[in-house]
């Protein structure tokens, strides 16, 4: 089995990382210099790190730009950064499969270890072949305004307990981003209640919680974990569902293959689009204009 495999990797490059941070440890104290060393495991993540942390903060990323998070098996060298860090923030709901590990060899007393995704309520997965390769949870809280939210005050109330003497600093900064991603779900909010057409498609299930913010429904390519290919039975489903309905858009997103998409728009003579999932940067564009881009897109898709 795949995830036996990805066991004996991470068993291994964990071996690795005991060796190379064993010394290094010792006398770490809960922040090292002027800034806060943060270790995050991809872009959404970073994100909500850098609208709360701002100046105070110094950031490494486990998870390169351009790697599907969902694939990612670690080496030794891309899990050091916990060893050195005061705190490590992770999506969780199955996203990171390594990160309990990690975690317990990182030999880092002192690390603040932060689930974003505590206190949200997950959403099943639904594909049996999925749930085993991934576990029961749909991962992508992050692609939800609500979701993001929660994951940016855990993400607060770390840094505070890091930072103390800057609670004031990172309090204004969580003010400031929740009043973005306020203004933001209200606008569509108004914007989603005026269409009739509640559903949509995309290459990849990855937004069920951003359904769930507005009321929406998506019909995908992939599955929650942009995994192989849909049968011709799904597509043949997926096609008549777009004809039936009169779908114009389909949407694509970097990190999976577009390439069914665009059998499945060119057999319903309709358009393809980028959609993104902000696990790794796009387009240079920050968290919120990401979602933005993302909401104006299902918008006037719905709205043809």
């Amino acid at each position: 089995m795949k995830i036996v495999k990805k066991s004996i990797v991470l068993f291994l490059c964990l071996i690795s990382i005991a060796t190379f941070t064993a010394c290094g440890n010792k006398n770490q104290e809960s922040v090292t210099g002027d800034k806060i060393k943060v270790s995050v495991t991809f872009n959404a993540i970073k994100e909500f790190v850098e609208a709360i942390g701002g100046d105070k903060v110094e950031i490494s990323t486990i998870i390169p730009d351009g790697t599907e998070p969902h694939d990612f098996e670690p080496k030794a060298q891309d899990l050091v950064g916990i060893s050195n860090a005061n705190v490590f923030v992770y999506n969780g709901f199955g996203m990171e499969t390594w990160v309990d590990d990690a975690i317990s060899n990182a030999n880092n007393k002192n690390l603040i270890t932060v689930e974003a995704s505590d206190g949200a309520t997950p959403i099943s997965s639904v594909s049996e072949a999925e749930k085993e390769e991934h576990g029961q949870y749909d991962p992508h809280l992050w692609i939800s305004l609500k979701g993001a939210k929660i994951e940016a005050n855990n993400i607060k109330e770390a840094l505070v307990k890091a930072d103390p003497t800057n609670k004031d600093y990172y309090e204004k900064n969580s003010d400031t981003f929740n009043a973005e991603l306020d203004s933001l779900y209200n606008k569509y909010n108004e914007k989603f209640k005026s269409v009739a057409n509640k559903s949509f498609v995309t290459g990849h299930a990855a937004f069920a919680y951003l359904c769930q913010d507005f009321g929406l429904q998506q019909n995908s390519v992939e599955g929650v974990f942009a995994e192989g290919e849909p049968t011709a039975k799904q597509l043949s489903e997926l096609v008549d569902y777009c004809k039936k309905n009169n779908v114009k858009t389909i949407f694509a997103e970097d990190m999976a293959s577009p390439d069914v998409s665009k059998t499945l728009a060119s057999e319903v003579g309709a358009e393809v689009k980028t959609i993104y999932t902000i696990e790794s940067s796009e387009d240079d564009k920050t968290y919120i204009e990401r979602m933005t881009d993302n909401l104006d897109e299902i918008y006037d898709s719905l709205s043809k």
